[in-house]
């Protein structure tokens, strides 16, 4: 039965500083297919109750799984980005237990002999880096979904949703290398991206395609045994990882000051109340009676095949966050969010190329374009790379100014036109002919006597101020170097 009441104390920062943290995660990752992973049924999101259904995925007599190619290739892409060794043989078994929306009674999973085994992951936490270990990567197919409804009059209505019965899974299990929740969440971001990068998943989490379990146990500082530890069910968010882990360790330390025992179980986040809540009592691996799945026989993966996937891998986020900064000259926060994903990667590289300039690029990308999406994907940003590309280069050579061109940009957003058309449509030429600079230039000096008595007096830094309000009186359109030597003249 659920214990839906929290423990009234907590430990204060003071007791918990004197132990130490141990976390582990296991994450659920959703495969990209467009099918289940045992059957033909599709896996699209949304779709009406029980609609996604088929004699394999309701479990019916006589129904048996075959699985699916592009799943185990997509498995295999995460696993050899997490720097495992993919096994060539791998066993299929099966995991038995009751949920109330599985109807098999048990999970096609796999246990002693899984796809993958013995990665790592590099995380940055305080400007540090450190390395989690990756204990194995293993296929799974999914339960259904319950539904609970509010109270009527007859009490709480419960509906069950097989839809997501069969979907592709993988769980992703970490060594207990992480030590605060600061870890944690750095390692779920980090994994989250590495496998975007390789398409392995879309890992929406809003959908359901990346879920964490957060194994938390806590040991006094410089023991060498690990304690009892708790299973955190379901996070579904960085935010929920985070404030769990840190419920849990000021609960848990609470309990052995206080002279009592962690009890392993696992428990579930409340996120209304910001703790976590007996769910059952935590099984061992006896408890799920694993054996071989019959009905599949072993995978094997061929050193043809695993060689042909890891030549079509892309550049993962940690490398080339280091070549923009190595490369690129740039700073290592921008590197960080212009891979925060691989499309977002994918068009700063296609401006650089196009602009020539990787520094203005990184600027124009981060600052204009992602402020003009307000958080929108960039796939459908209507200014392509090679036309925003097109208007630094524009800024680069001199052709245009760069007040001349934020003004261009909204009108490229707004219309999906280039540079070079909306200037023509807009008459916003940059004007670099001095004698039409003449009048603007006069007119400005005779507005600003003092900065004027200023550069005479030999303060010529008020050269700039002055340069600015020709750009300003001219709607951007002066060349600024043009404009500095006509002041230059005016003012000997």
């Amino acid at each position: 039965m659920m214990e839906m009441t929290a423990e009234a104390e907590l430990a204060s920062p003071e007791a918990i500083a004197k132990y130490q943290p141990v976390i582990g995660l296991e994450v659920h990752v959703q495969l990209a297919t467009e099918t289940k992973i045992f059957c033909g049924c599709p896996t699209s999101f949304g779709a009406p109750p029980n609609s996604n259904v088929c004699p394999v995925c309701l479990a019916l007599p006589g129904a048996l799984p075959v699985l699916s190619k592009r799943a185990v290739e997509l498995a295999i892409r995460a696993a050899l980005s997490l720097h495992c060794r993919v096994n060539p043989v791998s066993v299929f078994a099966r995991k038995n237990y009751f949920y109330p929306d599985s109807p098999k009674g048990y999970q096609i999973s796999q246990y002693d002999q899984p796809l993958a085994q013995h990665g790592y992951l590099d995380i940055q936490v305080n400007g540090a880096t450190k390395r989690i270990g990756v204990t194995r990567v293993h296929m799974e197919d999914d339960a259904g979904k319950s539904v609970h409804e509010g109270f009527r009059d007859s009490g709480t209505y419960s509906y069950v949703d097989l839809n997501r019965c069969g979907m592709p899974l993988i769980e992703i299990v970490s060594e207990p290398d992480m030590r605060s929740a600061d870890e944690a969440h750095a390692y779920l971001n980090e994994l989250k991206q590495v496998i975007q990068f390789v398409e392995s998943s879309t890992c929406d989490m809003e959908k359901g395609h990346l879920r964490c379990d957060a194994n938390v146990s806590v040991m006094l500082r410089g023991a060498e045994k690990f304690g009892t530890r708790a299973e955190v069910k379901n996070l579904n968010s960085f935010r929920f990882l985070k404030q769990a882990v840190d419920y849990e360790i000021a609960r848990q330390v609470a309990i052995v000051e206080g002279g009592g025992t962690i009890r392993q179980e696992t428990r579930l986040f409340n996120s209304d109340q910001g703790i976590t809540v007996s769910m059952r009592s935590k099984e061992n691996a006896h408890d799920y009676r694993y054996f071989p799945e019959p009905d599949l026989v072993p995978l094997r993966i061929g050193q043809a095949w695993l060689d042909g996937i890891s030549s079509t891998l892309p550049e993962l986020p940690q490398e080339k966050r280091a070549r923009l900064v190595g490369e690129y000259g740039l700073r290592e926060i921008d590197a960080q969010i212009l891979t925060s994903t691989r499309a977002l990667s994918d068009y700063y590289e296609r401006v650089s190329a196009a602009s020539g300039d990787p520094k203005m690029s990184a600027n124009w990308v981060m600052g204009d374009l992602l402020g003009a999406l307000k958080g929108d994907d960039i796939a459908i940003s209507p200014v392509s790379a090679a036309q925003l590309g097109e208007l630094i280069a524009l800024v680069k050579k001199g052709d245009i100014s760069g007040k001349l061109a934020k003004e261009i940009f909204p009108k490229m957003f707004e219309s999906g036109q280039g540079a070079a058309f909306i200037m023509e449509r807009d008459g916003l030429k940059q004007i670099s002919d001095s004698g039409a600079l003449d009048k603007i230039v006069d007119e400005v000096l005779a507005a600003n006597p003092k900065q004027v008595e200023q550069y005479r007096s030999g303060k010529t830094a008020v050269a700039g101020f002055l340069v600015g309000q020709v750009m300003k009186a001219s709607r951007g359109q002066a060349n600024p170097n043009t404009v500095g030597d006509l002041i230059k003249q005016r003012l000997g």
